[in-house]
This record gives structure tokens, sequence and C-alpha cells, in this order.
């Protein structure tokens, strides 16, 4: 079952599989067993998945440690009929089939079909020192910072930040008008590489019990370590591919995407209602990248429309995590490009209606971006603990409690709305921070342009509008 197993949100599915990895990691990654059964009973609405590793013992042939067939592999969806079938990968998402497969790519279909969202997108819950709490989806493409977010820990006292999921949300529009979101998965199927006490210590204590790690290095005493994990590597352990390590190897010890499954619920900040059967009520949406220049730390779209062409025009300069050549800018719009399973132009338009739907009950939409950096190529803002004193303003705006600057994109804090205080940021360094590179956007807006011609004439007009209006406000400030 995906989704709390008495809510409206649920919605089922079978996978028969030859991996036990499969097995164990979805008795994390899902809600399983005889109650499932029970739930699922006659009922003829539930997702049929089919997985092999493609590796058939047969003929005496040996067993190996991690089977898989990697020269005939095939992860297949049907979204009309809908089912799944992944054939020669035994890892991730290849072989639990209920995460990104279901929960995503038939689910963002079967959302449209039903009329609400399946996203790829985290959800968390943001407490002020007064008591006022609100929730919020946030979307980032692979290396933005977006489990760090979800399990983020305020540096500021008094505030709280609690994470409801830290990858999928499902999105509805509720009966009072207003957009609802639940975290369809039980567990966090995480990137080990960089997870430390330091970066992410709400992750670090959900994996100090009852986790399973995939393809990380193993320590003299047994146990697991993988780059960044500590300041100092050790002397010696045994990598990733069961080879002898130490720290004059030129090979890292543990495999750049190697990962850990744990319960949700073994996270010290999980959200008292991450199960609640009707979701969370959503006060605003999130989008992000990973841009050294053009996009400012935070702004606001001034409308719903406006906040779907941003998402539509989110991208990212590529990382070791994503394919091609590092750097390169990839427009990734609502970080969903890997995993829409339907045509991306009716994507937008599905959003552009859901805006419809709750009207003035819309939540406001921001674009983030934490990796700004300076002319030394110096990142600018800290980041990590500190991306609490965004959230604080967004907290503001979504209750109009503070004014906005006007710029070529979106609508910017003022400076001294932004809680900088104990940071060590003088006013140049704020001032780039909170702008727009208006001869960089102007660029970013031709290569927009590119992606949108992919699309053909099923693009909604509306975006084209707001991309006209976009370069209307740039002639301005060019």
């Amino acid at each position: 079952c995906m989704g709390p197993l008495n809510s409206p949100f649920a919605r089922f599915g079978v996978q028969i599989t030859d991996s036990p990895y499969a097995v164990v990691h979805s008795y994390i990654m899902t809600r399983i067993g005889q109650k499932v059964l029970n739930a699922i009973g006659k009922r003829q609405d539930f997702l049929p998945c089919i997985h092999s590793v493609g590796y058939p013992l047969e003929n005496g042939r040996p067993d190996v440690p991690w089977p898989c067939n990697p020269d005939n592999k095939y992860i297949c969806h049907f979204p009309e009929d809908p089912s799944v079938l992944s054939y020669g990968s035994g890892y991730g998402g290849n072989a639990l089939l209920g995460k990104k497969c279901f929960a995503l790519r038939i689910a963002s279909y079967m959302g449209r079909q039903e009329g609400w969202l399946a996203e790829h997108c985290l959800l968390i819950g943001c407490k002020s020192p007064s008591g006022v709490k609100k929730y919020f989806a946030a979307a980032f493409p692979s290396a933005c910072g977006k489990t760090n977010l979800a399990m983020l820990r305020p540096s500021l006292p008094g505030w709280e930040v609690t994470c409801v999921g830290d990858d999928i949300a499902w999105l509805r529009v509720g009966p009072d008008g207003r957009m609802y979101g639940v975290n369809p998965e039980a567990g966090f199927f995480g990137v080990a590489p960089g997870t430390s006490m330091t970066t992410n210590y709400s992750a670090m204590q959900a994996i100090s019990r009852d986790t399973i790690f995939t393809n990380v290095a193993l320590t003299t005493e047994g146990d697991v370590w993988w780059e960044g994990m500590t300041n100092e590597r050790p002397e010696e352990l045994i990598d990733w591919r069961g080879e002898k390590w130490n720290p004059q190897c030129d090979t890292p010890a543990a495999h750049p995407n190697s990962r850990y499954t744990c319960p949700a619920q073994n996270c010290p900040i999980i959200d008292e209602d991450w199960e609640a059967p009707d979701g969370v009520p959503i006060s605003g949406i999130l989008f992000g990248g990973r841009r050294k220049t053009v996009i400012p730390l935070v702004q606001e779209a001034r409308s719903w429309k406006q906040g779907v062409f941003m998402g539509s025009c989110c991208a990212s300069e590529r990382t070791a995590a994503a394919e091609g050549k590092v750097g390169e800018l990839r427009v990734d719009p609502f970080a969903m490009i890997p995993f829409c399973g339907y045509n991306m132009a009716d994507y937008f338009s599905h959003w552009l209606e859901m805006g419809h739907r709750m009207g003035p009950h819309a939540p406001k939409i921001f674009f983030v971006n934490w990796f700004r950096k300076g002319s030394n190529n110096q990142f600018l803002w800290p980041g990590f603990s500190e991306n609490i004193r965004v959230l604080k303003w967004i907290m503001a705006r979504t209750e109009e409690a503070v004014a906005v600057e006007d710029s070529a994109y979106g609508y910017l804090p003022n400076p001294t709305d932004i809680d900088m205080d104990g940071l060590d940021l003088d006013q140049d360094t704020v001032g780039t921070l909170l702008s727009v590179d208006a001869d960089g956007l102007e660029s970013d807006l031709e290569q927009f342009g590119a992606f949108y011609k992919r699309l053909g004439d099923r693009l909604p007009k509306a975006l084209m509008e707001e991309m006209s209006l976009t370069k209307q406000r740039l002639s301005n400030y060019v």
C-alpha cells in the first residue's frame, strides 16, 4: 500500500519478484502484509508489478553477490493498463517498484485522470516560536539539498521543522478548496555519501537502527562508512566491491550512489501527522535548483500561473548524480523529467487546472537557490540549518506579513526582512543573493524557449504568455 492504509489517498499494488533485496526493502518503504491484503480484498484496482533481476540459476549457473542483466535491461511502465514490468536490474527504483515506478510515474498519470498530483516533492512542517505551524512542499532536482531541507535542524532559536516525507508527495484539493499532501512512502531511501552528523543529524539518527545499507564501505569493526561521513577517513576499509581499501586508493570506498533504507518513523523529527489520512494542508510550494548565478536566494511567484511557469523552467547545473557534463545547465521542470508518466505539456496543463480549482485558496509558489556563488567561486549562502531564515520569510509571505520588491522575474524580499542576525554577510553579498541576474536570465529564457518548442502545440498558451511577460519585464533591466 502506498499512502496510509486508512487514507483516501491510499493506492494498492502487488509485486512479484525474484529478488530478496526488493522484498526486504519493500518491507521498509511500503506498507505490506495481511492488513494490506485484507484491504485489497476482491478489488481490481491494484497495480500489478512484475520484477526479475534477469539472472536465472539454471543449468548449474553459479550465484553472484549482485545478480542482474545489464545487457538486457527493461523498466517498462504501462499507465493505461496500469502495470509495471522491470527486468534486468536489481537496484533501487528499478527493483522497488512501489517507489518511482508506482508512486511517481504511474501515479502521476492516475493523478491526471482523477484530479490530483503525484510529485517529486518533500513535505515539511515549519513552526514559529509563537506556535504558528504551516506545511510546505518542495521539489528540487538531484543534488540540490532536498533531503537536508526535509530534515532541517533550524539555527534560529524557537523554530521547529518536522518531516512528513523526504521524496514523494501526493497532492489533492480538499473539501475546503485548499491543497493537502501526503507522503505515500513508509521509509527513507537516501544517498549515503555526504550524509553526516554535521550535514544531516536527523538522518544519521534515523539510520542508527533498523536500516539496510547498500554499496557502502565496511570498517574493520563491521560498521558502515562512506565519504563525507567523518572528517577523517579510516585507515582500512572493505570497499563497496568487497576489496581492501585505504586512503591512498584512487577509487571511493563507498559507491557514489550508495544508499540507506530506514523506516520513516525512525526520524527524530517525523511530523506527528505524517500518516494523517487526509494529509496535511499545504501553505506554500517551493521549487529550486543548483545555480551559481542568475537565480536569487528566494523569490515569490506573482501568481499561480507564474509559479507554474517557474516550475516548468526549473534548471540545475549538472552534478555527478545526473548524466551529462558537470556544470552544464539541465532543464528539469518540477524536478519531474525522469518521473512524469505522460506528456509534459499535458502535465503543465494539469498544474494550471489545479490552480483554477483552488482559486484564492491555492498555496503561494516560491523559487529558492541555496547555491549562488560570488566572483571567488565560493558559496555566498551558508545553507543547511541556516535555510530556516528563508523559510521564516516564506512563512511571513504566506500571511502577507511583509512587503516585497519587484524584479525582472518574481517578487524579491526586502533585504531587511530576511533574518541575517548572527551571519557574517556584508551588504554586497546580501545584495547579490537577493538579486536576479538579468543578462543571465535572458540567456536562460532562450534555453527554456528551446525546451518549450520540443513540446509542440500541446504547450499551454498560458506559459507562452508568461514567457512573453517575463521578456517584457526583462527589457527594463537588461
